[in-house]
């Protein structure tokens, strides 16, 4: 039968039918006993839904009251409806267009005369020999639904419709054959209107009837309709099921080929309007079925046809378009000369063929690839124009997201690592034709880690996008500012004039970025370290000039961040050194090559060991004795310093207990935290372990913690240290006078003493100032009902300076330098300051 017989010929005229009230257990048992895959709801005669088995999917099968419901509830409406004189290739378009498998047919008056389904379309399309050359495989266009046999029935129905799938292969496990269900099993079940079955696998039909994807398209139309079934499982040379073809399947594939025979058509259209009319309707047909736009203009450019398709993509009918110009779709987005190339190039060669921007009716402005031919009569004389357009929209889009996944960062939309190469190669090519120089910057976020660990990576997110607007704002217009990844940036200056130029930029940018802002609840403050090579002093190559500004970025952050470095040949001793380091911190933990010493406080009244402070080392194998202050801000910058931290207060807590039991004198022993840790770390909840592990009071512990670190978030600061008082924690501020004072915090800390600093402390019997400085302090701390302790005292000059003002103790290597907990013993019970009363 050939495509363009017309649907009268194969519609099923006994029409299954029933009143909107019919319940739905009765409408679903009415089509179990015909074998229909719809039933129609017939009103007044007319029809006026369809009940079919996609709708089945919407039955609650768990809720009798569900099987009687009346069938107008849960019907699709309004009825689809194909003229009787419906060519089957139209019909096959119209399927695929509605998403629909079923159609009431109707006559001239619009009376019902029977139903077709995508099934009769299939069995009787009259293309055998196409689906001879094609096999299985090509035909698979869903993604397999699988549903395990255990499952209940209304989930397996929920997977169905989220799937906008028929069909689903029922899997059994413990090498057991695969079964089906589909829908026309729901239909059943519903029609049966009792309790449904416990499952999936008790309704399935088995096993899965299989065939290969090699075998053609035709073998699968005769297995399907010799076993009156709609599904087979497609299977690969391993075995496995890849997917389920269906009859909607085969008619999508056919669909396909219809498209390829329009093309054929268009491009044969001159010799088929020559041929005779007859040609000319069966072309005109093909085009009114096309997916793709179809306009045909006078001479005079004035539209005298377009097909459905014309009016889907631009919302014009052909009533709002006949006679009128082709202007009308005009963007305005193509100047003069665009248009003036097109018709030069379609009078000339015959047709134009390009990418063009026109506008709908609603004014939405899109993108279409337009075909245009000049049709000619025998003397050469043009006749008609004809144009052929499809919306490229999407292809646009997929194009543009490609083109920003491969060159643009997807959070902050700047150019990526493979872009920002590729213009600094262009820009060393040009500097090194002109003899020019240019900078790279390479940027990195101080402790922005820190960030994510407690605020999560939402808050990282924002702050990235927010720090990548700031360095855009510092940047000159020609400049290239990039995302390497995590919180590297890196900028590219063309044309350095000055060396000065570059610094000056690090200079706006780093004071830029550390302007405090806003994200959701929390006000964040970020700085930035920051690394300059430049062409071509410091390299001549992209690979290496990054690689430069990178390592004098880590300069930087060696110097305490927030500032840039140039770079020098010089660094990179450093830098391999920075990464040994880097490397053996990472195991110093595991490897117990942290160890504590000891420096005694003295009572100034008394001469008697009052407290110890524990003071941490790293003996490090091949370097030996490491300073803190060389590792400590490594360990911070690296994320470890709230293990080394927690093993710090634990160890001190230890050994305190351990001189308890022993009988000595108890005294309190004193840990620095470190700034990172009090705000990364629950201190309050580390201290309560520490103290409960080693069994030491809480009276017996102190916190030495840096003015600075109290000066940030005053409120969420006080909290943590009243916590502390409350369990008994004593708390000291250390290196006293040195940060950015403030009295107004003093008052509202739980703070039991102030430590001074040593820098204040050398100068007391030489200098005024600092003595004055030193004596105000002590009267500060007296005055807050705090205690006063005095650091870094190396003379008996300095102590007694000290006695005399007040101050309560002190410590320094007049009394001891830092001992080990052995030789820390024999202090305890003596006079250990000469000039005390003892």
């Amino acid at each position: 039968m050939a495509p363009e017989t017309t649907v009268e010929r194969i519609v099923r005229k006994d029409i299954l039918q029933c009143h909107p009230a019919t319940p739905v257990a009765e409408a679903a048992r009415l089509m179990a006993e015909r074998g229909c895959s719809s039933i129609v709801v017939i009103e007044d005669g007319r029809p006026i839904g369809i009940w079919t088995e996609r709708d089945a999917l919407k039955v609650d099968l768990e809720d009798s009251a569900q099987y009687r419901r009346p069938v107008a509830e849960i019907m699709s409406r309004p009825v689809k409806t194909l003229a009787a004189d419906t060519t089957l290739a139209e019909a096959g378009v119209r399927f695929q267009m509605e998403g629909v498998r079923h159609f009431v047919v109707v006559d001239a008056a619009g009376t019902s005369i029977g139903v077709v389904s995508q099934t009769d379309v299939i069995l009787r399309h009259g293309v055998e020999h196409f689906l001879v050359l094609r096999n299985v495989q090509s035909a698979l266009a869903r993604a397999l639904v699988r549903v395990p046999a255990g499952s209940c029935l209304n989930g397996a129905m929920a997977i169905l419709r989220a799937a906008r799938s028929d069909a689903a292969v029922v899997e059994y496990g413990d090498g057991e054959p695969m079964g089906i269900i589909t829908e026309r099993d729901i239909v059943r079940i519903v029609a049966a209107a009792g309790r449904p079955p416990v499952n999936v696998g008790a309704v399935a039909s088995r096993p899965l009837v299989t065939m290969h994807e090699d075998e053609s398209l035709l073998s699968a139309r005769t297995i399907l309709e010799e076993r009156r079934i709609r599904h087979l499982g497609v299977v690969g040379d391993d075995g496995a099921v890849k997917g389920l073809l269906s009859f909607s399947d085969i008619l999508a594939t056919l669909q396909y080929e219809y498209v390829q025979r329009l093309n054929e058509a268009l491009k044969e259209r001159d010799e088929a309007l020559i041929r005779s009319r007859k040609d000319l309707h069966l072309a005109r047909r093909v085009i009114e079925a096309s997916l793709d736009g179809v306009m045909i203009c006078s001479p005079d450019l004035r539209i005298e046809f377009i097909n459905p398709a014309f009016t889907q993509l631009t919302g014009y009918t052909f009533e709002e378009v006949e006679g009128k110009s082709p202007a009308i779709l005009k963007s305005g987005r193509h100047d003069r000369d665009f248009y003036a190339a097109m018709w030069e190039t379609l009078n000339t060669a015959g047709v134009w063929q390009g990418e063009i921007w026109n506008q709908r009716k609603d004014g939405e402005v899109y993108p279409e690839w337009l075909t245009i031919n000049a049709i000619t009569d025998e003397t050469g004389r043009v006749t008609q124009y004809a144009a052929v357009f499809s919306d490229i929209t999407e292809r646009k889009k997929t194009e543009e997201r490609i083109k920003n996944l491969a060159y643009f960062d997807v959070l902050t939309g700047l150019p990526n690592r493979r872009l920002f190469v590729d213009r600094l190669q262009l820009a060393i090519a040009n500097c090194h034709r002109h003899g020019a120089r240019l900078a790279i910057m390479f940027l990195d976020l101080d402790l922005f880690k820190r960030i994510n660990d407690t605020l999560g990576h939402g808050v990282g997110d924002q702050v990235l996008v927010e720090m990548a607007k700031r360095i855009g704002q510092c940047i000159r217009e020609g400049d290239t500012l990039a995302r390497l990844g995590g919180d590297e940036f890196v900028v590219l200056m063309q044309e350095l004039e000055h060396l000065e130029d570059a610094a000056k930029l690090a200079e706006r940018v780093i004071v830029n970025v550390k302007q405090p802002f806003q994200v959701d609840e929390h006000e964040l403050y970020v700085t930035a370290s920051i690394g300059i090579a430049i062409y071509p002093e410091d390299g001549t190559e992209a690979e290496s000039l990054v690689k430069n500004a990178d390592t004098a970025m880590y300069r930087a952050k060696d110097m305490g961040r927030n500032s840039y470095q140039l770079y020098t040949p010089a660094m990179n001793a450093r830098s391999f050194e920075r990464l040994a380091m880097e490397s053996a911190l990472r195991h110093a933990l595991a490897r117990n090559e942290f160890a504590l010493a000891y420096q005694v406080k003295v009572d100034l009244g008394s001469g008697k060991m009052s407290g110890v402070e524990a003071l941490v080392r790293w003996r490090h194998p091949e370097m030996g004795i490491v300073s803190p202050a060389e590792f400590i801000p490594l360990a911070e910058n690296m994320g470890l310093i709230s293990e080394i931290g927690a093993w710090v207060l634990e160890a001190a807590c230890r050994q305190c207990r351990a001189w308890h039991d022993l009988g000595l004198p108890p005294v309190r022993i004193a840990v620095n935290v470190s700034a990172l840790q009090f705000r990364e770390d629950d201190v309050p909840h580390l201290v309560e372990r520490a103290l409960k592990e080693t069994g030491l009071a809480p009276q017996h512990l102190e916190l030495e913690l840096t003015e600075t670190l109290l000066m940030q978030r005053v409120d969420d600061v006080a909290g943590v240290l009243t916590r502390l008082r409350d369990m008994g924690v004593h708390v000291s501020i250390d290196d006293f006078g040195t940060g950015y004072s403030s009295l107004s915090y003093l008052k509202r800390m739980p703070i039991d003493s102030l430590k001074i600093d040593r820098s204040f402390v050398k100068d007391i019997t030489e200098d005024a100032d600092a003595a004055t400085i030193v004596s105000t302090i002590i009267n500060l701390a007296h005055n807050l009902k705090m205690r006063c302790i005095a650091e870094g005292v190396e003379t008996a000059e300095q102590a007694d300076f000290l006695r005399s003002c007040g101050c309560d103790e002190v410590q320094g290597y007049l009394i001891s330098r830092p001992v080990s907990a052995e030789n820390m013993v024999s202090l305890f019970d003596r006079n250990l300051l000469p000039g005390a009363v003892g």
